[in-house]
């Protein structure tokens, strides 16, 4: 059973919650710095980082799931927000361009069928960035957290599943190098704990972020043993140092 939508809010309104997402929203940012004239889906509990691409985007919905509860989306517009079934979401083949997955792979009753029904939905060549808790991070041992709730994940168990379900890694990425605690100093200065962790303890962080490709040449249903061939590298980075063409971390 998925954390419950309102505890998800709480979270999110308080100081500690707040500083989480604007820290995971500003590394989304070099990522993808806007979504203009594209098709965005947020899956999970996607709201506070969606926020940045309403302006340009010809389309941004939140995906909630039926087992986590739904509330309106955004509190200032027309309601973006849908209650999906994690495995038969109610949208066409290939409809939006870029995805957002974040608190919806952890607690999802098959990670595998969820990321294949992501690729359904998915246009040819989209982009989706899936943002989980890292496993080895101080987030993933705290319940009061979302983070600290479902599965956590590896850097390298997240890769698999990306490859298996048919998408190509392209970039990744950590943040929340700060403790998972609501203090002020804690909270007030979030920006100096990610630069301090990005050098000092990387492998620590609070969520890892991985960008894939979606694969266009087979459906991710076909047998295991299909043949398929990648795609092109996509050119985004999340910051300034060149980002590995295989997928690798960068800074």
């Amino acid at each position: 059973m998925r954390l419950e939508v309102e505890k998800m809010a709480a979270f999110y309104a308080s100081p500690l919650g707040r500083m989480a997402a604007e820290r995971i929203a500003a590394r989304i940012g070099t990522l993808w710095p806007d979504a203009d004239g594209l098709d965005v889906l947020g899956f999970g509990y996607a709201g506070p980082l969606l926020a940045p691409f309403r302006g340009g985007a010809r389309r941004v919905l939140s995906a909630m799931p039926e087992t986590q509860g739904a509330q309106p989306w955004p509190e200032d517009a027309a309601n973006g927000s849908v209650h999906v079934e994690d495995e038969r979401m109610p949208f066409p083949d290939a409809m939006f361009d870029r995805i957002i997955v974040a608190h919806g792979l952890e607690e999802a009753d098959s990670p595998q069928r969820l990321m294949r029904e992501l690729w359904r939905v998915a246009a040819p060549e989209a982009r989706i960035l899936v943002i989980v808790a890292n496993r080895r991070g101080m987030w993933a041992l705290r319940e009061s957290t979302p983070m600290g709730h479902g599965r956590s994940y590896s850097r390298r168990q997240l890769m698999r599943l990306l490859e298996a379900g048919f998408y190509q890694p392209t970039a990744s990425a950590r943040a929340l190098f700060a403790p998972p605690i609501g203090l002020g100093v804690i909270t007030s200065a979030g920006e100096a704990w990610e630069n301090i962790g990005r050098w000092g303890w990387r492998g620590f962080s609070g969520v890892l972020m991985v960008e894939a490709i979606k694969r266009v040449y087979a459906d991710p249903g076909a047998a295991s043993g299909l043949k398929v061939k990648g795609t092109a590298p996509a050119e985004a980075r999340f910051s300034t140092p060149p980002v590995d063409r295989k997928g690798t971390d960068v800074t």
